[in-house]
């Protein structure tokens, strides 16, 4: 069955404050503006999708619901996902590998460097490093999301800000 994975970096944020931890930090406003534009790609190139996960820090999980209202997708059902924030790329692997069969497009919103690394991996690319609301979108042949182990797919389309 044909798949659909859309990783997507979160966009634009905030330097840390002193003494900030870094999963507090949130998007700047220039970052909501980027956020819209992908989700506007997004919707543009894949019309809707049937999940979207992300990482609950605040600059993913705004990029998230930003992406989502342009894809006319539940606010509600944007599922974060404790272990995405800053998640390696054998995490985010095993969090893909237990979707359950029913959805064929995804979303995943997170950070560097384990995004980069995963879309690196599946689509057997030497794809530069996501720049802040990039995105790659892989087509992957998975009977189910766990082949992911052991399959690789095809770089379908890829987005950086203008």
């Amino acid at each position: 069955m044909q798949r659909l994975l859309v990783i997507c970096r979160h966009a634009d944020s905030n330097d840390p404050f002193p003494l900030q931890p870094d999963f507090e930090r949130e998007l700047t406003k220039n970052g909501q503006h980027q956020a819209r534009i992908t989700g506007k790609w997004l919707r543009d190139s894949f019309q809707k999708v049937d999940a979207i996960l992300s990482s609950p820090a605040p600059r993913a999980g705004l990029t998230a619901r930003l992406l989502a209202s342009k894809l006319y997708f539940e606010e509600e059902q944007i599922e974060y996902v404790p272990d995405l924030y800053n998640a390696r790329e054998s995490v985010l692997m095993n969090i893909l590998g237990k979707l359950p069969d029913h959805i064929t497009r995804v979303v995943l919103v997170g950070h560097n460097p384990g995004i980069t690394s995963l879309a690196r991996t599946l689509s057997v690319k030497h794809v530069g490093y996501l720049d802040p609301a990039g995105a790659y979108a892989i087509k992957l042949d998975l009977a189910n999301w766990q082949e992911l182990h052991i399959r690789t797919g095809t770089l379908e389309s890829q987005f950086e800000q203008p």
